[in-house]
């Protein structure tokens, strides 16, 4: 090993020292090891087809960065429509930013966003290679504990429907339905505040755990009210 690769190792290592992986309701130290250095070099599409490096996404600010599954998941659509709530003020006010990336082709981008009501920064990475450097997992689980999941609208039946009758208008898969995703926090820089990589496609960070661990006002969702008004 050079000592160019011996010094990259070992910032590696030092990045993922004082990560927290969430597996539940507490975040604990991680112990997974991925190569971060790689990672923040490959590159995501914006919806003009634009490449933009990963690591730029979060260069200058902490980012909670949402990793989807395909575009077609009533599952994620369900998230995405409470993540668009966030007012835009509560992040400014923080300094933080929210970003999107799915796993489907660029194309897809501007439908997904007007479906969801989902106005903030949104990529792909249509080839999932972030996806696996970052190891998310690639199986077809659902998850069977649902009541736990603060943004799931639907049930089984009535998301499998709308994610079919979706697909029937669409006429194309919109990324791979095996493919898991995750949460972030990174920013600025090379700071690793929060990861959790999902088990299943239900098994998603609540949004006001995100907001809370970035420094941002939580927001009051029907399954999660945590806000009270007075």
């Amino acid at each position: 090993m050079s000592k160019v690769e011996e010094n990259e190792e070992t910032q590696v290592t030092e990045e993922i020292d004082n990560l927290q992986m969430s597996r539940g309701e507490k975040p604990e130290p991680c112990d997974f090891k991925f190569n971060f250095t790689k990672a923040k070099e490959k590159f995501v599409l914006d919806e003009g087809g634009n490449k933009i490096k990963f690591g730029d996404i979060y260069k200058h600010q902490k980012t909670i960065v949402i990793f989807t599954r395909h575009f077609l998941c009533f599952v994620c659509k369900d998230y995405i429509e409470d993540l668009a709530k966030v007012p835009l003020e509560y992040l400014q006010e923080a300094g933080v930013r929210v970003v999107v990336i799915g796993p489907a082709p660029d194309k897809f981008i501007s439908a997904f966003k007007k479906e969801t009501g989902f106005m903030y920064t949104m990529y792909t990475d249509p080839d999932r290679e972030l996806y696996k450097l970052l190891g998310m997992k690639s199986n077809p689980e659902y998850g069977k504990n649902t009541k736990n999941n603060k943004h799931l609208k639907h049930n089984m039946i009535s998301g499998i429907l709308s994610s079919t009758w979706r697909a029937m208008q669409s006429q194309e898969y919109q990324g791979d339905v095996r493919q898991q995703g995750a949460e972030y926090i990174l920013g600025p820089g090379d700071e690793v505040h929060f990861m959790h990589l999902c088990e299943c496609t239900t098994d998603q960070t609540p949004i006001n755990d995100l907001l809370h661990l970035a420094g941002v006002k939580q927001v009051s969702f029907p399954k999660d009210r945590r806000v009270i008004d007075v």
